[in-house]
């Protein structure tokens, strides 16, 4: 009988994140034996070690600043002082849901992304908006779908953006619903059918309520754009797509075009992701009117509305970079939201060892 790949999930306290890696985990059985240690635990230390997995897979929170911070650090010991292995890497759980780390990792890696601003001093921000061009993107350092984030068209907005940021209150952010996502009808008649789904909303949004972000701010360059690339590496897979804009915000959405994506945006994502040692991340960037890409986000989680990322001359599939050139491969490799494509990753990561 061939011996089975030791794995260890380890969890964070919501129990949703981990639920699509238990999935694909119980479906491999045949070559996977598993334990779950929870990272937010007294005990996860002592569990890590006696540990007898060769691989560690990390599922980071994305609610609050104090949830992550738990996690990277308690991950760092796991990869930096106990040398486990962890999936994603440890670089790739830092920048994830942290626009201040992610600002400094990009512009130290040389690589191309809007300018961002981080200011922990309200002097040193008001000296900022002397002199800074407007509109000017206010971000919340953690929040997906733009929840987080305000165009801020005047100094006097900016301003007052400043003086909440530097108070009790904290930086405004959007805690309830998205309005932004559409299809409200189709999401109001899945809670009357769902009710159970209302009370897991309703705890997000009071988690979400009392995440603030106090002294400190976080302000980018504007990048007028009518969409954002969403492309996503996963191994050797690669995929892209257009993340549509209402307004002046294409994260959030979920209004996608999936026409041809070129084939120089798939040569950038494998120059940066290669050189920096990424491979399972979702990166979202704007094109300049020039044709250059600026990179706004890197996730190692992302959610995903459709069952498939990328579509070419109207077939779904993925990208493969095969004896120097690109290959389009047709089928269905990002179902389950990816997370089959993940497991296979690692399994093979496994392999070569």
């Amino acid at each position: 009988m061939k011996k089975k790949h030791e794995i260890c999930l380890l969890s964070n306290e919501f129990s949703e994140d981990q639920a699509l890696w238990v999935k694909v985990l119980d479906e491999n059985k045949e070559t996977i034996v598993y334990s779950i240690v929870n990272l937010s635990s007294n005990s996860w230390l002592d569990e890590v070690i006696q540990s007898k997995a060769k691989v560690f897979i990390a599922r980071p929170p994305g609610l609050s600043d104090q949830s992550k911070q738990l996690y990277d650090e308690r991950l760092y010991i796991i990869s930096k002082v106990l040398n486990k292995t962890i999936y994603p890497t440890l670089n790739e759980v830092l920048v994830y849901e942290n626009k201040k780390f992610l600002s400094y990792f990009l512009k130290s890696s040389n690589i191309q992304h809007p300018q961002t601003f981080v200011f922990y001093s309200k002097e040193e921000a008001m000296q900022f908006c002397d002199v800074t061009k407007y509109p000017i993107v206010a971000k919340f350092n953690i929040g997906a779908s733009g929840s987080g984030v305000k165009i801020l068209r005047t100094k006097k907005k900016a301003i007052e953006y400043i003086n909440q940021s530097f108070s009790t209150k904290g930086a405004p952010k959007r805690w309830g619903p998205n309005l932004d996502k559409g299809n409200l009808l189709k999401r109001g008649m899945h809670y009357i059918f769902n009710p159970e789904d209302i009370i897991k909303k309703i705890s997000l949004y009071k988690i979400k309520r009392k995440t603030k972000q106090i002294g400190y701010l976080i302000f980018q360059q504007h990048i007028p754009h009518n969409f954002e690339w969403r492309c996503v590496r996963i191994g050797d897979s690669f995929f892209a797509h257009k993340k549509i804009a209402i307004g002046e915000k294409a994260s959030g959405t979920l209004i996608k075009g999936y026409e041809n994506p070129p084939i120089k945006l798939f040569d950038f994502i494998k120059e940066i992701t290669d050189r920096i040692g990424f491979t399972s991340l979702a990166v979202d960037l704007f094109e300049t009117e020039k044709g250059d890409f600026l990179v706004n986000e890197m996730q190692c989680y992302f959610g995903q509305s459709d069952r498939y990322q990328m579509k070419v001359n109207g077939k779904i599939g993925r990208y493969r970079f095969i004896n120097n050139e690109w290959f389009f491969e047709e089928g269905d490799f990002a179902k389950n939201a990816c997370y089959d494509l993940r497991i296979e990753h690692v399994l093979k990561l496994l392999e070569s060892k």
